[in-house]
């Protein structure tokens, strides 16, 4: 059994979402050589570390949420999955992508084209593209938590969730931010790395 029939056998998504999910797979690993979407390193374990990882942040958001942003999205995770993954149950209404580096857009544009689904590529810096006002707002290996929330500070509406998944230092990040900002703060238990949890960030402002 391959990686990617292992981890679509333990997710409950349709047979649509995971062709879509296998593309991506298959785009990624193409392109990787010339663009490094992913750390060489972690290519073996493509489905794993970035989709699996990516998929578990989807399932924290709340059902029918109007427009999710991603920032910095590189390699479409968790952004991209979260767009292909538009079918299934509380799926985002609307997807923006934000990544400032031309080729990385042009690779999640293909996958998007590819796959037959809709969502906004962005080339622009996170601090300079126009507020996104997201419902809910996602990164992924981007920067510390404290510039997050300066990005999050532009792009998050008043009433959104950040979704930011973190490694081992996460508990420094968060002392650290607290010196800045005011946040309600979940860390949920990483399903793909003992050590790693997905901070759900809410009610933000700066102290």
């Amino acid at each position: 059994m391959t990686d990617a029939d292992r981890i679509l056998g333990t997710l409950d998504v349709s047979r649509e979402t995971s062709e879509r999910l296998k593309t991506l797979a298959e785009i990624l690993v193409k392109w990787n050589p010339r663009i490094n979407l992913v750390s060489k390193s972690t290519i073996s374990e493509l489905w794993t570390r970035h989709i699996l990882d990516s998929t578990q942040v989807f399932s924290l958001s709340s059902t029918g949420t109007p427009h999710w942003v991603d920032i910095g999205s590189g390699g479409g995770f968790p952004g991209l999955v979260i767009a292909l993954m538009c079918d299934e149950p509380g799926a985002p209404e609307k997807v923006t992508l934000i990544e400032s580096d031309q080729r990385k857009c042009a690779f999640l544009r293909t996958v998007l084209r590819e796959t037959g689904v809709q969502a906004t590529v962005l080339t622009e810096r996170i601090e300079q593209a126009d507020p996104q006002g997201a419902t809910v707002l996602s990164a992924r290996a981007l920067a510390d938590l404290s510039l997050l929330f300066e990005f999050s500070e532009r792009h998050l509406a008043s009433n959104g969730v950040a979704l930011f998944p973190k490694g081992a230092n996460w508990k420094k990040e968060v002392t650290s931010a607290k010196e800045s900002w005011s946040f309600q703060v979940d860390a949920v238990q990483s399903k793909t790395e003992q050590q790693a949890v997905i901070l759900k960030i809410g009610e933000l402002q700066r102290v």
